[in-house]
Order: structure tokens, then sequence, then C-alpha cells
């Protein structure tokens, strides 16, 4: 299993045996493919049943500073965080609060001031948001002109809701898939109305502390974090030179109400205790017992099963949609990641740039119906 992004206090190391064959190879591909994209920062940790057998890090944390990236260093995860959401959703399916079949409008029913060209709204589904086939656009906030004044996402609900009579369903809803950002947020909306908690204050409660990623976090970073937090940058080509340039934009940014779609603040360790409870790792630092009090296997893998084939658009180099999971199938293997794993391609997390945010995330080996730990990096 392959995980790369940046890391922070050791999992347990492994006993027995080192780093595994070709993996110095690999980190001279991950160091020429940041050189070559302008990647600031990047870290990797390769990992089998739970335990980290090695990590490799490169560039800065905060370049301007002369940080470089360590074990404690924390990065934004971006896309990966919709997987909180997901799961979040299938923790109230669980307990009865729900039915992945119920009507989206029953919670969220602002949507239905969209412009609805095939009258369909209501019939679209939570499998729906949680599969990218509802039909709603890719981008939370289309508007923006690169003026200081203006949030790089909407702020608040309300925003959101004041533009829902300027947009429209793209397709049947069901019919197909299309990635979309602003999915991610009703389902966070259906949460915060079953529950009565804030996104945040769930998933904090539900997911984070029983798994015990202190480390994790989501908007501001508190202040006895701020120390290891990487920046974010942008990189700009010029029109006329064709060169890039790097730019800082500091530690924070805030992601306004697109929390729940791309929010997550976390170390590497944090994500490879994640990883080791998606793939029901027996080494990790948490006992296996603990993983079904968060979610049952049986529903995890559920998450897993396709619903619509991925043949346009943003993730469209995979092969299927799950619940929030992408598949992949290569010579009778199918690769589950998120978001759109790539199983021959790699790629790893940048210090957060905005323009072009691509983290890496592993995906989670399903052979012969066993879920097996092997990672690959893929995008955003």
């Amino acid at each position: 299993m392959l995980l790369a992004g940046l890391a922070t206090t050791p999992i347990a190391e492994a006993q027995n045996g080192g780093a595994p064959p070709g993996w110095a190879n690999f980190t001279r591909v991950l160091e020429t493919y940041a050189d070559s994209d302008r990647v600031v920062g990047t870290s990797a940790l390769v990992m089998r049943d739970g335990k980290v057998l090695a990590r490799h890090h490169y560039g800065f944390a905060d370049k301007a500073a002369g940080k470089r990236v360590d074990d404690r260093s924390i990065f934004h995860w971006g896309s990966i965080t919709k997987t909180l959401t997901a799961i979040s959703i299938m923790q109230l399916r669980d307990r009865g609060k729900l039915s992945l079949d119920d009507k989206v409008t029953r919670w969220v029913p602002e949507l239905r001031d969209i412009h609805d060209p095939y009258g369909m709204i209501d019939s679209i589904t939570i499998r729906m948001l949680l599969s990218h086939s509802a039909g709603f656009q890719n981008g939370t906030w289309p508007y923006g002109n690169g003026e200081d004044w203006e949030p790089f996402e909407p702020t608040t609900w309300n925003q959101l809701v004041a533009m829902m009579p300027y947009q429209q369903l793209h397709f049947r809803p069901g019919s197909k898939y299309s990635y979309s950002n602003p999915g991610f947020i009703y389902l966070a909306r259906i949460i915060e109305k079953i529950t009565g908690d804030p996104w945040a204050s769930y998933v904090q409660k539900n997911l984070l502390s029983p798994l015990g990623l202190d480390r994790s976090y989501f908007g501001t970073t508190p202040y006895y974090l701020a120390a290891d937090r990487a920046h974010n940058y942008y990189v700009r080509r010029d029109s006329v030179t064709h060169r890039d340039s790097v730019s800082d934009n500091g530690a924070d940014f805030d992601p306004g109400i697109t929390i729940p779609n791309g929010g997550w603040n976390a170390p590497l360790d944090d994500l490879a205790t994640y990883l080791a409870f998606l793939t029901n790792a027996p080494g990790g630092r948490l006992p296996r017992e603990r993983y079904d009090v968060i979610l049952r296997r049986a529903s995890l893998e559920e998450m897993w099963h396709p619903v619509v084939e991925t043949t346009s658009g943003y993730g469209s180099e995979s092969d299927f949609m799950g619940l929030s999971f992408f598949g992949t199938r290569r010579n009778g293997v199918t690769y589950m990641g998120t978001p759109a794993a790539r199983p021959d391609s790699a790629r790893s997390c940048t210090s957060t740039r905005r323009r072009r945010r691509r983290c890496s995330w592993p995906s989670i080996r399903r052979c012969s119906g066993a879920p097996r730990a092997r990672g690959r990096p893929s995008r955003r």
C-alpha cells in the first residue's frame, strides 16, 4: 500500500524488513515529478498491514522560511474530504435515519429553485448525490474574476441558495455521471438537518475522534498546530514567456461553505490511520474492533460497488463511480480510490496550490471480492 502526502506523529514502524523493492526508484520519480510540476513540497510513505515500512520527504512546507517538509507537516486534502461526508451518510443510513433512495428535496427543498428542464428535481436521491449522477454542475463558485475582495468559495449557505435560480440540471438525474462539488454540500445539509450538528462537529464526533485523528481539523489551523501547517501556493504561467511563477498564499485559506467537499487538513499519518480503517488493516494503531464502531465493513464495501460508469469529464480516467469512490479495472483487478484513482499514473500532493490542487490518495485493491491494501496515488 502506498500513500503519498504529508506525515506527522509516527505510526508503528514495521519491525521486520525495510523499504520494499523499488522504493528508491519511486522516490526518484516522485522528486522528478515534483520538480517538473513546480510542486513546492511533498512526502510519501509505504505501508503494509497498517504499518509504515518507509517514508520520504522532499521540498518545503514553507519555502520563504526555509522550513522543509517533515513528519509533522500538515496538508490540505481537498476532495478526499468527500469520503468523510459519504461515510457519515452511510452511518445515518445504518442507524435508520435515512435511506439512500430518499429524495434529496425532503431535506433540501431549496433545490427546487434550480432550473429543471426535465421536471425531475424531486426524483434526485441521496444515492445520486453520492455517485455524482444527479445532474448538478461541477463548480460550487464559478463566478470569480480574481478580485481580492471575492471569496475563494461561497462563505454561507444563503449565498449558495441565492445562486440556485441561475443554475440548471445538466442531464436527467441518474442517467449518467458528472462530477459535482455542490452535491456534497447538499449531503452535508442533510447530515445537519437530521442530526442537529454542524457538519464539522458531526464528523469530529463520529469519525475523527473514534479513529484517534487528533491532528485533523477543518477551517482555520488551531494555534498549537500552526507551526506544522504547510503553505499553499499558486502556479501561474506567463502568457507571453510561457514561464511558470510560484506565489505563496500563506498557510490557511477559507473554503467557506465547501468544507464538506474539500476542507480536511491533516498530517500524513492521520491519512494512514484512515486508510488502515478503509482497508481493514490488522496492524494499524487501532484495534480492528474499532472499525466496525465507525462503520460496518459490509456498508463500507457497499460503497465500492459500481453505480454509474464514468465515461466523460473529470474522473473519466476511471471506469466507474461507486458511492464517493472511483473504481478502475486493470488486468482483472479492481482498484478503488478517491477521487479518480489511476493505477497507471503517479501523483503527489502539492503544498496545496489552489489553481491546480492535486492531492495524492491511495487506492484500495479488490481482488476476488477481498480488499487488499495496495495504494496508487490519484488526482485532486
